[in-house]
């Protein structure tokens, strides 16, 4: 059975549901979803959480009725007749109309739906046990804030009711390591209304972790020969007039007004249109290709603030972002670095992943640039360039950038939940744009290809992504305070200090250690720093001043027992180092 299809299927029951409950009810759009389903209607009464219950046993009453789905085709003049009462069904078949399409309809129980099809053959063989409604939210209708607001009821929805639960149980275990959460224990970064929405603040914890992940990216790219830039966050607009940002991406971009000039300007919202002008900068023969240059600038754009989640989807970021501007023949070198880079990346990080290759829409090439040509090129390209690297992936249609495909890497967290993080896309167009050249061997004028990358994308982000996946129990080398040094007593707390600075000369890595000096006990030092999720608790006393020894605890591991100072700095080096 089609899990899509089930979940379509158990919109449409909800709908019935819906009206049945609420006969004054104006049913909107009813789609499939990652993990269920979901419906929007009009309620002229409101409608709450606590009536969810109450309209899923509705539901389960009427699934026992419901056989298959019979379609069929109909005219503009019946469609309209049908939904005479409902503007937004009219709306829908307006755009129906517009498109040329054929407008159907679908039956199942009571119930008569505007539908493109996608449901199961019997509804008998759904189990009862297997969904679940789970939430109410507010959605504006077809996500345009000037348009009414709708009330969304969302539905989990499974093959069998142990998927069904396990699903629960997972979605328990991501509120306990909800970002938002931890990063307000952990000290991390707050958000503040006088700042504004997306634009979060980092504590020096929250920074430790950031730079962390900065600098193992840049740490990466300089192996690949990147060299790093810096460039501005304001432009003339005039610069994305060039790249086609103004034309596509315009309304996404915060617009920035000058008192002396009567220029317009934009925070930019990625760094490739400045990265041309770098290259542009001089002549470029075919010897100095591949130009590798990599940016941590700041990037800005303007998210809907319903839209806004913690870290994960911010209106200020970063990206561990780079071009490389290169020859045809060395695209296939280029790619095999950076997802060699990619590859290094997940394991470092403890992720599984799988790859997308992105796609033009070939229905909507208007909200491309470039002509037929140059994307039949660059998609079979990216498709040979995969199938070379013995890679397994995914093609999804519409999700390429508006100048070129591109391939996504899909992590997954430790709960299974996927993100889309590292991107690498392949661009013929942006430098025929920008009229960017080199000198071939005979003295011709070429265009390069520009290689748009990204190793973990956002570092805010990924941030985000790993306090879920490591639940705030950060590795050593990416841990803000990596070790506490206990003094059992005041009376210890010089030779605390005492070992910190010896740990510090005798580790070839900086450290990141606290001294517990403060006056409290021992033992809620000790449960403090667990709470804190600290990797290393060290603890001295008069035991460990005599035996020129350590006790050390390890996270999720307890007592270790005692080390020499020595020993436990080759300990600590060695898993920074090795990251592991």
């Amino acid at each position: 059975m089609n899990i899509e299809h089930t979940r379509h299927s158990l919109a449409h029951l909800l709908a019935t549901a819906v009206l049945d409950l609420y006969p004054n009810a104006k049913p909107t759009l009813g789609p499939a979803i990652e993990t269920g389903f979901y419906y929007d209607f009009e309620f002229s009464s409101p409608v709450g959480e606590d009536d969810l219950p109450r309209i899923e046993a509705k539901m389960k009453e009427l699934l026992p009725t419901w056989k298959g789905f019979s379609g069929r085709e109909v005219s503009e003049q019946e469609a309209r007749e049908l939904f005479k009462t409902n503007p937004y069904k009219l709306e829908l078949i307006d755009g129906i109309v517009k498109e040329g399409s054929p407008i159907t309809l679908y039956t199942s129980g009571s119930f008569t739906d505007l539908c493109r099809g996608g449901h199961v053959d019997d509804m008998s063989s759904i189990d009862p046990e297997s969904f679940r409604l789970s939430h109410l939210a507010g959605a504006y209708w077809r996500g345009d804030e000037k348009n009414t607001m709708l009330t969304r009821i969302y539905g989990m929805a499974f093959q069998t009711k142990k998927e069904l639960l396990s699903h629960l149980e997972m979605l328990e275990e991501a509120k306990k390591r909800d970002h938002r959460k931890l990063g307000k224990e952990l000290d991390l970064f707050v958000f503040s209304e006088l700042v504004g929405p997306g634009l979060p603040l980092y504590a020096p914890k929250g920074m430790v972790l950031l730079q962390a992940i900065r600098d193992y990216s840049r740490e990466l790219r300089k192996k690949m020969g990147y060299q790093e830039v810096h460039t501005p966050q304001i432009n003339k607009a005039e610069l994305f007039k060039v790249s086609g940002h103004y034309e596509k991406y315009k309304d996404d971009m915060f617009r920035v007004y000058s008192n002396y000039t009567e220029e317009e300007y934009f925070l930019k919202p990625m760094n490739c249109p400045q990265h041309t002008q770098i290259y542009a900068s001089r002549t470029r023969s075919y010897r100095d290709l591949p130009v590798r240059i990599a940016d941590f600038a700041n990037l800005y754009r303007d998210e809907k603030p319903g839209e806004l989640s913690g870290l994960t989807r911010l209106r200020a970021f970063s990206q561990d972002d780079a071009h490389c501007f290169c020859r045809e023949d060395q695209i296939q070198e280029e790619f095999s670095k950076l997802l060699h880079a990619i590859r290094e990346t997940m394991e470092t990080y403890g992720m599984k992943y799988w790859m997308r290759l992105s796609l033009r829409d070939e229905a909507k090439k208007e909200n491309y640039l470039g002509d037929d040509i140059v994307w039949e090129k660059s998609q079979h390209l990216m498709r040979e360039l995969l199938r070379e690297q013995k890679i397994s992936y995914k093609e999804a249609l519409g999700e390429a950038a508006f100048y070129g495909p591109k391939m996504d890497l899909i992590a997954q967290d430790s709960l299974g939940r996927e993100w889309q993080l590292s991107t690498v896309q392949l661009d013929f167009t942006m430098p025929q744009r920008f009229q960017l050249e080199y000198i071939d061997e005979e003295g011709i004028r070429r265009t390069p290809i520009m290689i748009h990358s990204a190793i973990a994308g956002s570092a805010e982000r990924f941030l985000g992504v790993l306090i879920e996946h490591y639940a705030g129990a950060f590795p050593l080398w990416l841990s803000p305070e990596q070790a506490w040094i206990l003094p059992v007593s005041d009376k210890w707390n010089k030779l605390g200090e005492k070992i910190a600075q010896t740990l510090q000369d005798t580790s070839s890595v900086s450290l990141r250690l606290l001294v517990r000096n403060d006056s409290e006990t021992l033992g809620k030092k000790i449960r403090e720093g667990e709470k804190a999720k600290i990797p290393y608790l060290l603890v001295v006393g008069e035991k460990e001043e005599a035996n020129g020894t350590i006790s050390v605890r390890k996270r999720g591991g307890g007592d270790v027992g005692e080390m020499k100072i020595e020993e436990l700095a080759t300990l600590l080096h060695d898993e920074i180092k090795n990251k592991n």
